[in-house]
């Protein structure tokens, strides 16, 4: 099993909206780094849903519910998407701030590379983030 962290504007699509839909698209992802981490994704992989721009936190737990297929939102065809669905919230949100305070996730690609909005977590960071989160791992 892989981890991710996959990031969405909240007024945009927010977690309450996955939790009310039970699955949803991600889709809408026009970087080609983050493409190719969507294509790497596996049914049963592990993500954080993390709020950008407004809250700057992780606020729940997704399951890849299916794997990259073309985004019928890119009028390309090179883009594509998979399904999420929620597991679960966090019991604490763990903000920007407290993750880069964190000196063991100095290495998290999303702390190295901001603007990517699909990004791979090693198993140690996710146990780090999970426990940080309140939630196990």
């Amino acid at each position: 099993m892989k981890y991710w962290l996959m990031k969405s504007e909240p007024d945009v699509y927010p977690w309450s909206k996955l939790v009310a839909d039970g699955r949803g698209h991600w889709d809408g992802v026009r970087n080609h780094q983050a493409a190719i981490n969507l294509k790497a994704m596996k049914v049963g992989d592990r993500a954080f849903f993390y709020h950008s721009n407004i809250g700057k936190e992780i606020v729940g737990v997704m399951t890849i519910a299916r794997t990259a297929y073309p985004d019928p939102t890119d009028p390309t065809g090179r883009f594509v998407m998979v399904d999420v669905a929620p597991l679960a919230a966090v019991k604490t949100p763990v903000t920007l701030a407290q993750m880069k305070a964190e000196p063991k996730l100095a290495e998290l690609v999303f702390l190295r590379q901001s603007r990517l909005s699909v990004s791979p977590v090693g198993a140690a960071e996710w146990k780090l983030l999970c426990r940080m989160a309140g939630i196990p791992a």
